[in-house]
């Protein structure tokens, strides 16, 4: 059974090059991959339960709710409490890391990334 990850990014562009980059994951059915270009879109069906994933990946800095706030509310969603949760950011600070750690964003890449990143993040989290 293939695990659902999801991306959250307020960047077209980087959700087309994640897209991208988990093309293998997706054609081998390791992975089923969802994307949002909206951050309360994507809580809005977690919190109705319409949205539950394996694993998640959000942008820090959006318009629309920034990463922190996200992976704070997901992380009162009962079903979602313990699924892991990275941040894909152009943010590096110590400060930012340290902040994430807390709310319990679990990993961090750092934009731009490459592509042996992110199916190295999905592939150990996961355990494929």
């Amino acid at each position: 059974m293939s695990k659902k990850v999801v991306f959250v990014d307020d960047s077209k562009a980087i959700l087309a090059s994640v897209d991208f980059a988990v093309e293998s994951l997706v054609a081998e059915g390791k992975i089923e991959f969802v994307s949002f270009i909206n951050p309360l879109e994507l809580l809005e069906k977690a919190k109705s339960g319409e949205l539950i994933y394996d694993m998640l990946f959000t942008d820090i800095n959006m318009p629309q709710m920034n990463g922190f706030d996200l992976a704070s509310n997901l992380k009162q969603i009962g079903a979602l409490k313990q699924k892991p949760i990275i941040a894909l950011t152009t943010e590096n600070s110590n400060e930012m890391k340290q902040k994430g750690k807390e709310i319990g964003i679990a990993g961090w890449i750092t934009k731009p990334f490459n592509e042996a990143k992110i199916v190295g993040a999905i592939t150990k989290v996961l355990a494929l």
